[in-house]
């Protein structure tokens, strides 16, 4: 009894591993929230986002954008209010609250680091085998279909939503989830001519 107490406790202070990585500083979502800072072009974070979100995103980012030049601590303060709300309204469209950005160097599940470093290098050759046998053949079929639509121009967001929601679908599967994803593919929601 006492040492299960012990072991509980223990469990409790360790720091947890997280599974999902678009609420981590360094996660995808956060770093092209950064990008739409630092070039002032929104659809870097846009893509992320729902398009029933959208009007709040850009109305959080003008407004960041001209209080960012009123300082340093404003442009701190700004940048923390965009990359807040960028996840915030990510994850509200994946159904999931939002508890914070995680910090930087936040322990990451493993198979979400190799899923990600699966598109990074154009193949999911170290990612399968850490999948179970019966999930493999999906799992390459998420992947694939995300690696095939990961090249878009940034201002096609359609197209970059696209990519957005099958890799969310890639990520949730590698991650243990069977259910196809609901960050929808809203692009028909909002036609935009090819570029």
């Amino acid at each position: 009894m006492f040492i299960s107490r012990i072991a509980t406790l223990l469990a409790a202070l360790r720091p947890g591993i997280v599974r999902a990585h678009c609420d981590t500083a360094d996660g995808p979502a956060v770093k092209d929230g950064r990008k739409a800072l630092e070039t002032g072009n929104i659809n870097f974070a846009l893509k992320w986002i729902p398009v029933e979100g959208e009007a709040e995103m850009r109305d959080v980012f003008a407004k960041a954008m001209s209080v960012r030049t009123l300082g340093a601590e404003a442009a701190e303060l700004a940048d923390r209010l965009v990359l807040e709300t960028l996840v915030r309204i990510h994850r509200m469209g994946e159904g999931v609250g939002f508890t914070g950005i995680q910090p930087v160097g936040a322990q990451i599940d493993p198979v979400v680091k190799a899923a990600d470093e699966a598109i990074a290098a154009g193949t999911d050759a170290d990612l399968l085998p850490m999948a179970p046998e019966e999930r493999r053949a999906e799992l390459d079929k998420r992947f694939q279909a995300a690696l095939a639509i990961k090249d878009f121009a940034v201002d096609d967001l359609a197209a970059a939503r696209r990519y957005v929601a099958a890799y969310v679908r890639y990520f949730k599967y590698a991650e243990g989830e069977d259910h196809a994803h609901e960050h929808a593919d809203h692009s028909h929601e909002h036609k935009e001519s090819p570029r």
